[in-house]
């Protein structure tokens, strides 16, 4: 079971690992988030940064080291990870890789409800769905490419690696499920059994 965290957004979590590397403000920590393309696991933007950051500050996970000022920027605060947030990180990323969680994807969500839709509509947005999920996989394949060209090591990629394999997964599950959805018998089972519940 998931352990109730002080400061729970993933978020939170990618400050504390970005500090691992050295103390800095939150506006360096956003643009390391963002080439690293982690931006693409972990919705945020400049104002939940920052409110993210001062969670963690109050909960005694970071703690600010100094404030810069150079003539063009702002007054910014550098932070550093405090003994107590190195601990959360540790036992925070060992429970995501170890326990898997229950999760509450968009597509699961309207596949329980699909018979809302007729069996024809279903198949043809499905359909769409597919060519979707083909661009989606064709670019990450492309990324994954791309980044083993450039030298970089595959622990950098384990997110794009699991992003395409997860596609391909549902790939193959939505195409299977254009086939079920395609056959005659199936149809007319649901039809019967639509009118016995009603």
């Amino acid at each position: 079971m998931a352990k109730r965290r002080t400061v729970s957004n993933p978020l939170a979590l990618a400050v504390l690992a970005e500090l691992t590397i050295a103390p800095m403000h939150p506006y360096e920590m956003g643009r390391r988030l963002r080439e690293q393309g982690k931006d693409r696991n972990i919705k945020y933007n400049r104002s939940s940064l920052y409110m993210v950051v001062e969670q963690l500050r109050k909960a005694g996970f970071v703690a600010e080291r100094e404030t810069v000022r150079d003539t063009q920027r702002p007054e910014r605060t550098v932070y550093a990870l405090t003994g107590a947030g190195r601990t959360e990180l540790d036992d925070w990323m060992r429970e995501l890789v170890a326990e898997p969680q229950h999760e509450y994807p968009a597509f699961g969500v309207a596949l329980s409800l699909l018979a809302a839709l007729p069996i024809e509509e279903s198949a043809e947005l499905l359909g769409r769905r597919l060519t979707a999920l083909d661009e989606r996989i064709d670019a990450g394949r492309a990324q994954l490419h791309e980044a083993a060209g450039s030298g970089l090591h595959p622990m950098f990629v384990i997110e794009e690696e699991y992003a395409l394999a997860l596609l391909t997964a549902e790939r193959r599950y939505t195409e299977h499920l254009i086939g079920q959805l395609g056959d005659p018998e199936f149809g007319r089972t649901l039809e019967e059994f639509l009118r016995r519940t009603e």
